[in-house]
């Protein structure tokens, strides 16, 4: 998802990845054994979720098919695309650790176009 979004791969190690667009820089860490005992969720204290901005409305529409052709959950999809209120086109889904991730259409005024 990030490539389509503009990000550029910027470091890769043993235990995790960075990803780069602009000024923003996002470092993906595997977790240590001994900080597993108690598994991430979104409602204790730290990140609830994570948003990124879809260069338009088509752009998130066309990324449905591939998270579901991964197996990837797709959160409220019976409230796509408006699960963030009206006027909030985005979708909602969970990565392998079910942090909640946001993708958001940031032209709201231009029709979706689903194919």
């Amino acid at each position: 998802m990030l490539t389509e979004l503009g990000y550029e791969l910027y470091q890769e190690w043993d235990k995790g990845i960075s990803w780069k667009q602009g000024e923003t820089y996002i470092v993906f860490v595997q977790t240590e054994k001994r900080f597993l005992e108690f598994p991430y969720h979104r409602r204790r204290t730290g990140l609830n979720h994570i948003a990124f901005h879809a260069s338009s409305r088509y752009q998130l529409d066309e990324m449905i098919p591939e998270l579901k052709k991964r197996g990837i959950p797709i959160l409220y999809e019976d409230k796509y695309p408006y699960a963030g209120g009206l006027g909030h086109y985005a979708v909602f889904f969970e990565d392998p650790d079910r942090i909640k991730v946001e993708l958001v259409a940031s032209d709201l005024d231009v029709p979706s176009c689903k194919l």
